[in-house]
């Protein structure tokens, strides 16, 4: 071998050079061997300690409204559209009316805090240190556990069932595998982080936006839908009001993850430009999947088939009776997949976010690699939603939309601690965000978690509880738990912090 050949080989990266005893042996690597190290290099191994100014690499805005439009253009959207008439019996017109005004209240908070990303580089559960004191934070944090595994769950088992229903016959698709593909595809994105994941989110609306309009044309064409009567009274005030909880619920829960994903932002990027354009990311596909779903459910009143399959299949036979029989059939059949594997993107912030809230769970968490907690998240979603799909899953969807309460009490504690205390971003070192001797200590955090639950309880209307207040309101009951947990955390809070800060200084 020539010796500039020699040194040719021996400087590329894709070569291996052993010299012994005077002879010298060139390895390649294998394309395959190439390729893994290829994808290693550009895996995320930060975790929750701050990204520093020489960290950020000018990651775009566009980037991260991307990322929330991709991941509520869904079809679990589409589904929390559908309880309107389904479930709260309103009509086509109050659908319209609820997800427009609690669409707006749920997303300003995701809006606002994804701010605080770019800011301090700081993840969302760090950052709550500074906002709800340092033990309440640890609270939410693990209540921020339960929650990222539980949607998973809940996300899965929707799709597997999509997933299953779309070739029947000896050959359907068994619920098992139905759940690990969309956990397998939601692993292997989040497995490299923050990069990767805005590249896939950046994308992914495309294919589910597609079949979205496919659904308004077949609709269209179907001729079925009615705008219904229109009614009022208490019964329909208390209907509006659950129907509320549930979209709030929805568009409030990446409230507790906002900043993770605009960490990487420069620290001078315009907050305003950041928070319009999240608004923007967020809203567009929340009013457009909601409102196609609730218009969907109205077809069910003159459409006997699309009854038939919602009320054997739920949401996702629904939408099977919409895009295959007597409609598209195969090509049918086809967007129903798409859209069974858009969970995919709505999970991926759960099972992101899942790792860094452990990390800020318990120090000696945060040793642990994000990649392992990605892994374990994972896991635990497969494993619960191949359970859950057969007994469980209506017990997961009321706990899950109990586990939403807590967003409202979050935000009305973190809200009032900036503006009220510590007055915008300048009251804030970010260096004191693992000093236990600095942090507030969370007695009054703790203390609005509390009664803010007090609130919920007596305010909230399921299946399985119906509060004191929220069973009077119509015939039905109305759900206020998120309204009154919010209030009742919010007075107690701005009550106790001045005395809190008074005697610990902090």
């Amino acid at each position: 071998m020539s010796t500039d050949k020699f040194e040719l080989e021996k400087q590329s990266p894709t070569v291996t050079v052993a010299e012994e005893g005077g002879y010298t042996e060139v390895v390649r690597q294998s394309p395959f061997k190439k390729y893994i190290n290829f994808l290693l290099q550009g895996a995320e191994t930060k975790g929750v300690e701050p990204v520093t100014d020489e960290e950020k690499h000018g990651d775009s805005i566009i980037n991260s409204a991307s990322m929330w439009f991709s991941a509520n253009m869904v079809i679990a959207a589409f589904s929390i559209g559908t309880l309107g008439p389904m479930v709260y019996d309103l009509n086509f017109g109050q659908c319209v009316f609820v997800i427009i005004f609690f669409d707006i209240l749920g997303i300003l908070g995701v809006a606002f805090f994804s701010g605080f990303g770019a800011e301090f580089g700081l993840r969302q559960m760090i950052l709550s240190r500074y906002m709800l004191g340092n033990l309440t934070a640890r609270v939410f944090a693990l209540i921020n556990i339960v929650a990222c595994v539980g949607w998973g769950v809940v996300n899965t088992i929707a799709s597997a069932q999509l997933l299953e229903v779309v070739n029947q016959g000896p050959h359907q698709c068994p619920p098992w595998a139905g759940c690990l593909v969309i956990t397998g595809g939601t692993f292997i994105v989040t497995f490299f982080g923050y990069k990767v994941i805005h590249i896939y989110e950046k994308y992914s609306w495309i294919p589910n936006f597609a079949v979205f309009l496919v659904i308004v044309a077949c609709l269209k064409k179907n001729g079925s839908f009615s705008n219904g009567p229109w009614t009022g009274g208490k019964t329909t005030a208390g209907n509006v009001l659950s129907f509320g909880s549930s979209v709030f619920g929805f568009a409030a829960g990446w409230t507790t993850y906002a900043a993770d994903y605009t960490v990487y932002l420069p620290r001078k990027t315009n907050k305003f430009k950041i928070f319009f354009s999240l608004c923007f990311g967020l809203l567009f596909p929340l009013f457009f999947c909601m409102i196609l779903g609730a218009a969907a459910a109205r077809c069910t009143d003159k459409n006997p088939l699309y009854m038939d399959y919602y009320q054997r299949l739920s949401v996702g036979g629904l939408t099977y009776a919409i895009l295959v029989p007597k409609s598209l059939h195969g090509f049918g059949s086809f967007c129903c997949v798409v859209l069974s594997l858009s969970t995919i993107a709505n999970n991926i912030p759960n099972m992101y976010s899942i790792a860094l809230s452990a990390q800020a769970l318990w120090e000696p968490l945060a040793r642990v690699p994000r990649i392992l907690w990605t892994i374990a998240g994972n896991g635990a979603v497969l494993g619960i939603s191949i359970a859950a799909y057969y007994k469980f899953d209506n017990f997961m969807q009321n706990f899950m939309d109990s586990i939403g309460y807590y967003l409202a009490i979050y935000l009305a504690i973190s809200l009032s601690e900036h503006f009220f205390f510590r007055k915008g971003f300048k009251g804030y070192n970010i260096n004191n965000w693992s000093n236990w001797h600095q942090l507030p200590v969370g007695i009054a955090g703790c203390s609005a978690l509390f009664c803010g639950g007090v609130g919920v309880a007596v305010g909230m209307d399921q299946t399985y509880w119906e509060g004191e207040i929220g069973r009077k309101i119509g015939k039905y009951g109305g759900d206020i738990g998120f309204e009154l947990g919010a209030g009742f955390a919010f007075i107690i809070y701005n009550i106790l912090r001045p005395f809190e800060k008074k005697y610990f200084g902090r």
